[in-house]
């Protein structure tokens, strides 16, 4: 089964937390703090796997996530990073941040490695907390919290070389001969339901073709095959515009070749601006009329493309189509990567915060500076719960609450915790 856009849900693990301790033995039953750092948590790694082909293998699972960072324990020991979680993708896969829509990683290279979600950091052990007049801190730092992320994957066919037309016009006849692919062919319409790609070697060069299968009338609208599939065109860098030139099929040749065109304006600029030869194709079919066939259809399509005529089935014709074809290619750029939109998923705000008064002694704090502050302390004790509102005043928080007419009394609610305001 073809698979070429999927959701996946993805999160990066958790910092472990730092650890309370305090050194004791026969020696010593007093030591200072010797509580070690949580270890950090794994990140997301998207990585490009060559043998793959498509986004099938994310049918059945859909969720990536890393292991968590291990909490620091005494004699200041480190808690063990967690484990990084591998998501493998096909070449030219886009990954676009499902709750913005933008673009935050194209794995447009072979063997690519992307680090998409980066761990929590593990928190700091009661050890960073020992101060002249704090020697023995009961209370350390809870590693990061990392957000699940809803991502779209998108595959768009990496190839210089696309293979466009009506179905059953000899696409995939030709592919197979020019290249190592082995595409299915058969004599109805839409045998093939997936792009195939194979590699041409002429001489000492090559190239890599594709297969687009699923272009009829109305493609750019989603009749047929087309909308899933026109996207595959996009990273290509110039198009082969097969014509049934016998009209096997009940069709006109040249009508074919503006119905297909049509489309390819409907859909984008960039598509509709991709260099074009045209192959006229099954010229063994024609007879005796041939040449005069031929001429008729290089007239109305004028001087505007190269024409070439072949008979795929037999062999024929391969040779100066495939030297236009490199000729052509040395003239045109390489395609760039996708432009990232998004270049940090997990970017926080760290000094928002905002002071929401529920009553007239009631006050609420929000934001991501009053969650670093809430979560970042473990409250166990007072000479913690000291620490946190110190943390408040530094910020200019309990200014800012004094300004709203906070007085003593009153009750502040951070998260889940709810303290009252003493001077």
């Amino acid at each position: 089964m073809f698979l070429d856009k999927v959701k996946i849900v993805c999160k990066a693990g958790n910092g472990g937390n730092g650890c309370v301790s305090f050194f004791r033995d026969a020696k010593n039953p007093s030591g200072g703090p010797d509580g070690g750092d949580g270890g950090k948590g794994g990140n997301v790694v998207f990585k490009v796997v060559n043998n793959l082909t498509n986004l099938a293998d994310f049918r059945y699972k859909k969720k990536f996530f890393a292991k968590n960072g291990q909490d620091g324990s005494k004699k200041l020991q480190t808690g063990k990073s967690g484990e990084d979680v591998i998501v493998e993708v096909p070449q030219g896969t886009v990954v676009r941040n499902l709750a913005t829509g933008k673009v935050v990683a194209d794995m447009y290279y072979p063997n690519q490695e992307v680090i998409l979600l980066k761990g929590g950091k593990g928190g700091r052990g009661n050890k960073h907390f020992c101060t002249p007049t704090r020697q023995a801190p009961r209370f350390s730092e809870m590693g990061g919290i990392t957000k699940e992320f809803e991502l779209l994957l998108e595959l768009k066919t990496i190839a210089d070389v696309g293979l466009i037309g009506f179905p059953n016009v000899g696409k995939s006849t030709i592919l197979s001969v020019v290249s190592n692919a082995k595409p299915k062919i058969a004599n109805y319409h839409f045998t093939t339901l997936a792009p195939n790609i194979g590699v041409v070697k002429v001489y000492d060069t090559s190239f890599v073709m594709a297969d687009i299968p699923g272009l009829i009338e109305g493609a750019s609208e989603g009749l047929g095959l087309g909308l899933d599939f026109l996207k595959h065109i996009e990273r290509t860098r110039l198009l082969l515009h097969v014509i049934d030139i016998a009209g096997s099929e009940g069709r006109d040749p040249y009508h074919d070749y503006c119905v297909i065109n049509q489309e390819l304006q409907k859909y984008s600029d960039d598509v509709k601006n991709l260099p074009q030869i045209i192959v006229l194709n099954k010229v063994d079919l024609l007879g005796e009329n041939q040449e005069e066939v031929i001429a008729k259809f290089k007239e109305k399509v004028g001087d505007s493309h190269d024409i070439f005529t072949l008979s795929a089935i037999s062999y024929q014709g391969f040779d100066p189509l495939l030297k236009c074809i490199v000729a052509k290619l040395n003239t045109i750029a390489k395609r760039q990567p996708v432009e990232i939109e998004e270049t940090d998923m997990d970017k926080r705000n760290h000094k928002e915060y905002q002071i929401i008064r529920q009553a007239e002694h009631y006050f609420e704090l929000q934001g991501e500076l009053i969650d670093t502050i809430a979560y970042g302390v473990m409250i166990d004790d007072m000479s913690s719960f000291a620490y946190f509102q110190k943390r408040l005043k530094d910020e200019g928080i309990i200014d800012k609450l004094k300004e709203m007419g906070m007085v003593e009394g009153d009750t502040v609610k951070v998260c889940d915790i709810e303290f009252e305001y003493v001077e």
